[in-house]
C-alpha cells in the first residue's frame, strides 16, 4: 500500500513554514510583509520536499496574508521581507490602501457575525414600521405616508475596463484581477493550462481564470 509523508492540515504547513522559514514566518509577535513573489522563492526551495506541495504551500500563503496580525503589518511596516528576513522592496501605497480596507471589511464581516449569534433579549423591541397608505400624524392629516422608497441613481463608472489579452497572461505581469465586484491590482505567478495563479498587492496567492483578469 502506498503511503504519504505530506502534511493533510493547513495548519501543519504553516507550522512547517515557521520552522523551515523563521526569519519570514512569524505566528504573532515580529510579522512583516512578505516579498511580492515569495511563493516562487518557496517553491525553489522546497522543490522535491517529501513534506508539503506547492498547492498546500499556496493555499498557507493565503491563510497567512488573509490574517488580521498580516493586514496589520502592511498597513504599518515600510518594507516587504525575504525568506531569510532581509528587508526587500518597499510597501507601495496602493499595497497599504488594499489592505486596509480588507482589514476594516474582515472586521466588519466578524462583528456581523457576532451580531446574529448573540441571543436576543425579551426586551428588545421591533422597530416600528408604517403600514402603506397609513395618514401622518403630523402636518397634513390627509398625506399619505410614502411607502415606496426611492431609489437612487445608478453610480456611473469612469473609465474603460479592458480584458487582458491572452497573449499578455504571462508570468511576472502585471493585471487587475475580478474579485467578488471589485478589481484588485495583482501580478502573476504561474500559467498553468486553464488556470492562472495571481498574487494580490497584499502577498496573498488566489487562482483565477484567464477571462477574470483585465489591463491594468
Amino acid at each position: 500500500m502506498e503511503t504519504t509523508n505530506k502534511l493533510k492540515d493547513i495548519n501543519e504547513v504553516l507550522e512547517f513554514l515557521y520552522q523551515e522559514f523563521p526569519q519570514c514566518f512569524k505566528q504573532k509577535d515580529g510579522i512583516k510583509p512578505l516579498k511580492v513573489g515569495i511563493f516562487k522563492d518557496i517553491a525553489e526551495r522546497i522543490e522535491g520536499s517529501e513534506k508539503v506541495s506547492k498547492t498546500q504551500v499556496r493555499q498557507a500563503l493565503r491563510k497567512y496574508t488573509s490574517n488580521w496580525r498580516y493586514l496589520e503589518a502592511v498597513t504599518k511596516s515600510e518594507f516587504r521581507i525575504d525568506l531569510d528576513g532581509n528587508q526587500d522592496a518597499k510597501v507601495e501605497q496602493e499595497h497599504i490602501d488594499h489592505a486596509q480596507k480588507a482589514l476594516e471589511e474582515s472586521r466588519a464581516k466578524m462583528a456581523k457575525r457576532k451580531k446574529a449569534q448573540r441571543p436576543r433579549n425579551d426586551s428588545d423591541t421591533k422597530p416600528y414600521k408604517k403600514k402603506p397608505g397609513q395618514f401622518a400624524k403630523s402636518g397634513d392629516k390627509n398625506a399619505k405616508v410614502n411607502a415606496t422608497p426611492v431609489k437612487a441613481a445608478p453610480v456611473k463608472r469612469s473609465g474603460k475596463i479592458e480584458p487582458l489579452p491572452a497573449s499578455e497572461v504571462k508570468v511576472n505581469n502585471k493585471v487587475k484581477v475580478k474579485l467578488g465586484q471589485a478589481l484588485v491590482n495583482a501580478v502573476i505567478t504561474e500559467v498553468n493550462k486553464e488556470d492562472v495563479h495571481v498574487e494580490l498587492v497584499t502577498g496573498m496567492q488566489v487562482k483565477t481564470k484567464a477571462d477574470s483578469l483585465y489591463i491594468v
